[in-house]
């Protein structure tokens, strides 16, 4: 979805002409530049702006082939943008939608005011993650979880607990006290109620048995999932290896953090415009709050700078069987344009930082790029926009002697997978208690560890993996409000603003309405706002 063709930037003799001249300079300078990344350069800018563009990549790099990979990683060389002419910059603006990247060329300008200064509170996206295109093979698979594990392998081995640490192929003889890393991948209960799990690292594999009399070890077994890198400590053989307790990488955070300033941000999902059931008239009441419309509750939301939108803007087409029938605007553009108009309400100190979700005009596979500008285009005319993929991490209220607050941001399509497939979590109801299931991945520092939970797109590093443990994790998906803490990280989940479909009805589901959770940045003091009118 993220590819285009020129003929949609230019016409397509500029373009050929375009073309011509970049792959000419490339040639007199001994230069070679791949077609994927020449296309978007001579479909969105002039010729001059992305000669020097290339120049400057190859004095910083000392690389004679510049691919789009070379210039994604070197986006933020000091000076890239600066140079380039007015219609060299405003190309490149479209150039970072298409590869999915956050660069601000106007940012690169020093002429800024100090109201431009204020009315802009800090973001800075720490990761995003932006499309491919290639078609994969199997290898891509076994090197995405190949790799994985490595990740996973480094996190379990700084837990001290995993000692006299040994790969599967060295258990030779009877081994006693030892341990061992792996991933599962199956998983069984015998008759006699033991767990088997069959668990491989880089070496081999080996059957791990976990016995019903090993009360709280059982307990951890039961509810591992399959793909899940975890840590075993026991004894046995080259056959067979009996745990005596287990371990997993867990993410965690030593302390929280106050900001020095007092700002706020608030956290939304689920909006669905378009849809018959969206609510309107709570959004439009939602709206007047942030703009200091209603009496009593001006100072409070003055202090709000920062609004994220957690995935599933609009109601999508196609999305569920028979969605037709709840659709008010039955095309997706026109979907766009009415969140647009809404969103344009609000006022313009307030970031608004966009993720997609499964309804949104992106691919389903995770992990998902920045909203695709042909259909989302309504969007792209705020001042006041960052865009960013699913899953992303966010930095929010950073200044000189602070580092700020790191947000996860991830809609959670995988939650309904773990929430009927975990033994705790299908106990607790976890689909109604989206916390519970928020707790289970950080414990797992991985999104969507089961193969089976998400439709994914294989990289060379897994996009889905939790590398650095976030200050915030907010999700969206199942339309349930949820607020607590692990290990010291703030977990929220959010509600959604469209009324109980017939779909979800059949599904069990058990929606909250238009309830905003609150984050005060230096009290750290978490508020539910209720917009929800009943005669909405």
């Amino acid at each position: 979805m993220n590819s285009i063709k020129n003929s949609e930037i230019l016409p397509h003799s500029s373009v050929a002409g375009q073309t011509k001249d970049i792959l000419g300079f490339c040639l007199k300078n001994g230069l070679l530049i791949d077609n994927e990344l020449l296309n978007l350069f001579s479909g969105t800018t002039d010729a001059e702006s992305a000669k020097l563009i290339i120049e400057k990549i190859r004095k910083h790099t000392n690389h004679r082939i510049i691919t789009k990979k070379v210039f994604y990683e070197n986006k933020d060389i000091e000076g890239l943008f600066s140079e380039l002419s007015e219609q060299g910059k405003e190309g490149f603006k479209r150039l970072k939608i298409k590869l999915g990247l956050s660069i601000e060329i106007s940012k690169e300008t020093p002429e800024k005011t100090l109201l431009e200064e204020e009315t802009k509170p800090n973001v800075k996206i720490v990761s995003i993650f932006p499309a491919i295109s290639k078609k994969y093979t199997v290898a891509d698979f076994t090197n995405h979880f190949r790799n994985r594990f490595s990740e996973m392998k480094n996190f379990l081995q700084e837990r001290p607990e995993l000692t006299n640490l040994i790969s599967i192929s060295k258990l030779a003889g009877n081994k006693q006290n030892v341990s061992l890393i792996g991933m599962v991948s199956d998983k069984r209960i015998t008759k006699n109620k033991n767990i088997i799990l069959t668990v491989e690292d880089l070496t081999g594999k080996i059957k791990v048995i976990i016995t019903e009399g090993k009360k709280e070890v059982y307990t951890k077994a039961d509810d591992i999932s399959l793909d899940l890198t975890v840590g075993f400590r026991g004894s046995g053989n080259r056959e067979v290896f009996f745990a005596n307790d287990i371990f997993f990488p867990d993410t965690t955070i030593l302390e929280r953090k106050n900001s020095p300033t007092e700002e706020c941000a608030i956290f939304i999902s689920d909006i669905h415009a378009g849809s018959k059931l969206f609510f309107e008239k709570s959004f439009l009441k939602f709206v007047d709050y942030l703009n200091l419309k209603v009496p009593g509750t001006e100072e409070e939301a003055r202090k709000i700078k920062y609004l994220f939108v957690v995935g599933d803007l609009i109601a999508g087409v196609g999305i569920y069987p028979g969605q037709e029938k709840d659709l008010k605007i039955k095309d997706i553009e026109g979907q766009y344009s009415m969140i647009a108009e809404l969103f344009k309400k609000i006022r313009k100190d307030i970031n608004l930082i966009i993720l997609p979700g499964n309804h949104d005009c992106v691919r389903l596979a995770e992990p998902q790029p920045v909203l695709d500008e042909k259909y989302a285009w309504p969007l792209f005319e705020l001042e006041n926009l960052t865009l960013t993929s699913n899953p992303s991490m966010i930095n929010i209220g950073a200044s000189e002697n602070f580092s700020g607050f790191n947000v996860l941001a991830y809609h959670g399509f995988s939650f309904p997978y773990f929430a009927n497939n975990i033994p705790k979590l299908i106990t607790a109801d976890a689909i109604n208690s989206p916390d519970k299931i928020m707790h289970y991945l950080l414990q797992n520092r991985h999104l969507a560890p089961a193969h089976t939970s998400v439709q994914y797109s294989p990289h060379e590093r897994d996009p889905l993996v939790i590398r650095n443990a976030p200050d915030i994790f907010v999700s969206g998906h199942t339309h349930k409000g949820a607020v607590s803490y692990y290990n010291n990280i703030l977990v929220l989940s959010s509600t959604c603003w469209e009324n109980l479909t017939a779909f979800q009805e059949k599904v069990g589901a058990k929606p909250d309405f238009c309830k905003v959770p609150m984050f005060n940045l230096k009290t750290r003091q978490v508020k539910i706002l209720d917009f929800y009118e009943k005669d909405d």
